[in-house]
């Protein structure tokens, strides 16, 4: 259960969400830059501008609901984590639950996903030159949202996960030492 919370497999999902919700910001970021310049006064640009962002809002939907399933499976996850834990005591099983090296690296990607969401939310309002159109300011205020929301999601499951496990099994408990502590 800690690799299905943790793992690889889990982490790539979580790594293609990121991806493709910034890929389909990033073509409807063509009609807004568009926009801003100007480009409503050539319809053809404002057409090809409208079929891409089109389809980029197409290609957000995916993205959007592999967030929101990861979100959801994360919490079946930890639930039957603790119903697991409850059951009996194991000390092996219970050590690895605690995936200290797997949470650690969620945490560290996550922050980095937030401190590059939170630089790019200050910084492209700050060095947008106004004569450019507040195309781009919006487009780059998506993209830091899009990466601040998906690194607050990973730093609460690495956080989550370590905190549970160590309600669940402390550290230096034995197996024999009885029920762990309710959660």
């Amino acid at each position: 259960m800690t690799r299905r919370s943790l793992g690889g497999g889990r982490f790539a999902l979580f790594a293609g969400a990121v991806l493709v919700l910034q890929l389909g910001w990033g073509m409807v970021g063509v009609l807004l830059v568009d926009l801003g310049h100007g480009a409503i006064l050539d319809p053809i640009t404002f057409l090809i501008g409208l079929f891409i962002a089109l389809l980029g809002l197409g290609v957000m939907v995916p993205g959007v609901w592999l967030a929101v399933r990861g979100v959801r499976r994360d919490r079946v996850v930890r639930e039957r984590l603790l119903l697991w834990a409850v059951l009996d005591r194991h000390g092996p099983t219970d050590a690895r639950l605690r995936a200290p090296v797997a949470s650690a690296c969620w945490m560290a990607v996550s922050a980095v996903l937030c401190g590059l969401g939170l630089w790019l939310g200050f910084a492209v309002p700050a060095g947008t030159d106004p004569a450019n159109g507040y195309g781009l300011v919006a487009y780059g205020m998506g993209v830091a949202l899009i990466l601040w929301i998906n690194g607050l999601i990973g730093l609460f499951k690495a956080v989550g996960h370590f905190r549970m496990a160590l309600r669940v099994v402390p550290a230096g408990r034995s197996a024999s030492s009885g029920r762990p502590r309710h959660v």
